[in-house]
């Protein structure tokens, strides 16, 4: 398990050196699908206190703690995600303060130009608010069902759209390796800054061109793909 904690420590410190985590706001987490296990950030540790031996292994089909202490809050979430998305290695939550304001908005992110298009195959959704009974219930766990709804809802495939913004929440990232689901938080924020400085610059802005959005996702990722930088 040490690879495992070293990995998710690793994706918790990058998402607070690159800006988009304050206090205790945002967790990290990764998967051993041959173990059965996940590994996750403890609730409510500040992050300059965290250390690999600090990550939390929890079962992923039950959801117990295998290995350590309380596990982030968000844990439930997170076992959503990995339960429905087989191709998902790793999770980042956050409340990055522009990801967070089109949540907060109840809005999805357009997608406006070509760096969006590089990490995301389209608009950012947001999911539709969750139920009073779902927030007096099992809030934790409702918050991941509402995301796979959302995402099986618009038939969107969770690697080609790495995100989704939780109604007057915030956003969750993910990839196929915490690794990426880092580099997909950080793109969230760029993108969710760029989009609402377009709207501000130009209201009623048109989203790309669906063949310039294909073009750019398609040469990034996938068989064909051939772009770098």
């Amino acid at each position: 398990m040490g690879d495992l904690r070293e990995r998710v420590f690793e994706a918790n410190r990058s998402i607070v050196e690159a800006g988009l985590v304050v206090l205790t706001f945002g967790n990290a987490s990764a998967v051993d699908r041959d173990e059965g296990v996940m590994a996750i950030k403890p609730s409510g540790v500040p992050y300059g206190d965290l250390g690999p031996d600090s990550m939390v292994i929890v079962d992923l089909e039950s959801g117990e703690v295998r290995e350590g202490g309380r596990p982030s809050s968000d844990t439930p979430t997170h076992l959503v995600l990995y339960r429905a998305f087989e191709p998902v290695g790793g999770i980042v939550h956050t409340h990055s303060p522009f990801a967070a304001a089109w949540a907060q908005a109840r809005r999805e992110i357009p997608c406006f130009g070509t760096t969006h298009a590089d990490h995301f195959r389209g608009p950012v959704p947001v999911t539709r608010e969750l139920s009073g009974d779902e927030i007096s219930g099992d809030y934790e766990r409702c918050t991941g069902d509402v995301i796979v709804e959302t995402l099986e809802k618009l038939g969107l495939d969770p690697l080609d759209m790495p995100a989704a913004l939780v109604a007057s929440h915030g956003p969750f990232a993910w990839g196929a390796s915490a690794e990426e689901a880092v580099e997909n938080a950080i793109a969230l924020e760029v993108v969710a800054e760029s989009s609402f400085r377009t709207e501000l610059l130009a209201p009623g802005a048109g989203e790309i061109q669906p063949e310039l959005l294909e073009r750019h996702f398609l040469r990034k990722h996938g068989p064909g793909a051939y772009y770098g930088q």
